[in-house]
């Protein structure tokens, strides 16, 4: 039962939308249509995602305030405990959208996974396909010279990481120090990111890149935004 709703409700969808991106919008390149696959579904999560910015834009207050707080009530761990709950019920964060997204993604990478384990050619293609989707033929997936179901690929799964990397150096920019756990984390984390995806197929190096690069560039987006609107205010 829970195989035939996987397949029919979430399976079945992906890879036709998939095909149909590969046949209408990529121009027959299957890397491609994982991109605009990815891009499609990151504008689809996009309220999530401006619900998330903002909340991380809330979050820093919290922490600004919850700082303060602690320096006051220093001596008083009660009247702090009181005062980072009047904080976080001020400012309303909560973390379900960010959530969401990311389960949604996450899901994603396991159909995307599916696919390529299953295979994209041959009679199986023709059954899993929507009466309104035609058959694209024998499907293309080089990508610039490079297969993307092949795995143990150093070079996007090195990009992906070495991304990541910049990305947290410059989100850490303005900090003055970094604790231990931050460096560790610094370094671990796209070391963990580059073996997972050097294990995967090459096309998951695709689907986080484009990814990282969607969430920075909403992002960089927002922070104009508020930027902008904190100077009108002021």
């Amino acid at each position: 039962m829970l195989a035939l709703i996987w397949f029919t409700f979430l399976y079945q969808p992906l890879f036709n939308a998939l095909i149909w991106i590969y046949s209408n919008v990529a121009n027959q390149n299957f890397g491609w249509a994982v991109i605009w696959l990815t891009i499609f579904l990151r504008i689809a999560l996009l309220p999530f995602t401006i619900i998330s910015e903002r909340n991380a834009t809330l979050q820093r207050k919290v922490e600004e305030e919850a700082g303060a707080a602690a320096d006051i009530f220093k001596n008083d761990p009660i009247a702090q405990k009181e005062e980072a709950r009047r904080i976080m019920k001020k400012y309303h964060v909560s973390p379900w959208a960010k959530i969401v997204t990311l389960f949604i993604q996450a899901l994603v990478l396991v159909l995307l996974y599916q696919v390529f384990i299953r295979g994209i050619s041959g009679e199986k293609v023709v059954k899993i396909l929507y009466p309104g989707v035609d058959f694209p033929g024998k499907i293309n997936t080089v990508f610039y010279g490079f297969e993307i179901g092949r795995t143990h690929d150093v070079l996007w799964a090195g990009l992906a990481a070495a991304y990541l990397l910049g990305s947290i150096i410059v989100e850490k920019r303005q900090s003055a120090s970094w604790q231990k756990s931050e460096l560790y984390f610094l370094i671990f984390f796209p070391l963990f990111t580059f073996a997972v995806l050097w294990y995967l197929p090459m096309v998951k190096s695709l689907f986080i890149l484009t990814t990282m690069i969607f969430s920075d560039i909403i992002g960089l987006l927002h922070n104009l935004f508020f930027s902008s609107k904190k100077q009108t205010v002021n």
